[in-house]
């Protein structure tokens, strides 16, 4: 999902989208993991959750086509077995550990490049967008690039720096195809950080066709 007005204000953007249940499941679960690293913005999602259910209280109640059916349906429908949730985590809440089906101790880590590490979330795929966790080394560079959509990204351990400002742990940080960055780890620790993706990102350093080979799913 595109999100509205991002480059006026991006953050009230995606929490407006996350209070009205309007966000995929990647970015729900980072909006959630962020609200539980740094609640700086729990008190403005909160007022927007009961904007939204007053207005529902407010919306005149409409007939459902097949009522019956559908109910029917419902009831006699297999019971799943619910999900075992993932243990704690002292680094990706548990929000986002349950989307992501992983503590961080256990993720099926590939290396892209030298002090480079990603995990490729699958199931993100259905939303139509792609999400990944990746693990920096410090002080290590990303190749250059820009998007073709909107890229959301939340530091859950260390930091990053760009040329539109420097992320630590809780901070999400939004690029587009304005944006052509060229993220930097912190010297002082590694970097985690979980990504969503609307649209592939372009390499555009001067091996970007061979780095685009490696970053390809």
């Amino acid at each position: 999902m595109r999100l509205e007005d991002q480059a006026a204000h991006p953050i009230d953007a995606l929490m407006a989208q996350y209070a009205s249940g309007q966000l995929s499941p990647a970015l729900h679960g980072l909006v959630a993991a962020h609200l539980a690293i740094k609640p700086d913005n729990r008190g403005f999602v909160d007022a927007l959750e009961e904007l939204n259910a007053r207005e529902l209280e407010m919306t005149a109640p409409a007939p459902i086509r097949g009522r019956d059916s559908r109910l029917a349906a419902i009831f006699d429908a297999p019971v799943r077995p619910a999900r075992a949730q993932t243990q704690a985590d002292p680094i990706i809440p548990a929000p986002l550990a349950d989307f992501i089906g992983y503590r961080l101790d256990a993720v099926p880590w590939r290396t892209v490049l030298p002090g480079i590490r990603e995990f490729h979330v699958p199931h993100a795929e259905k939303s139509g967008g792609e999400a990944s966790l990746l693990w920096i080394k410090p002080g290590r560079i990303m190749p250059s690039h820009t998007h073709d959509g909107t890229e959301v990204t939340l530091v859950l351990k260390g930091g990053f720096s760009d040329a539109s400002g420097h992320y630590r742990r809780g901070d999400i940080a939004f690029a587009d195809s304005d944006i052509d960055h060229r993220p930097r780890a912190d010297e002082d620790e590694d970097c985690v950080c979980f990504a969503v993706t609307d649209a592939p990102l372009r390499l555009t350093g001067p091996f970007g066709r061979i780095m685009q080979r490696l970053f390809g799913h």
